[in-house]
């Protein structure tokens, strides 16, 4: 069980890593992160967790 947990830190390590390494300078030199589509997808899921706390806080007494 602990060799599982351990390579389930080793791989999180890894996608870390892959991200440091691409994303963080493309956002130095101001490149978009994400494309037109990506951002879409990432507006609408936006939306729906704002109308979806809205409906929880409107539902809790």
């Amino acid at each position: 069980m602990a060799l599982l947990v351990i390579a389930m830190l080793v791989i999180i390590g890894l996608g870390v890593a892959v991200v440091g390494v691409v994303a963080v300078p493309a956002h130095r030199d101001g490149r978009d992160l994400l494309t037109t589509k990506g951002e879409g997808v990432a507006r609408s899921a936006q939306q729906r967790a704002a109308a979806l706390g809205r409906h929880t806080r409107a539902r809790t007494p």
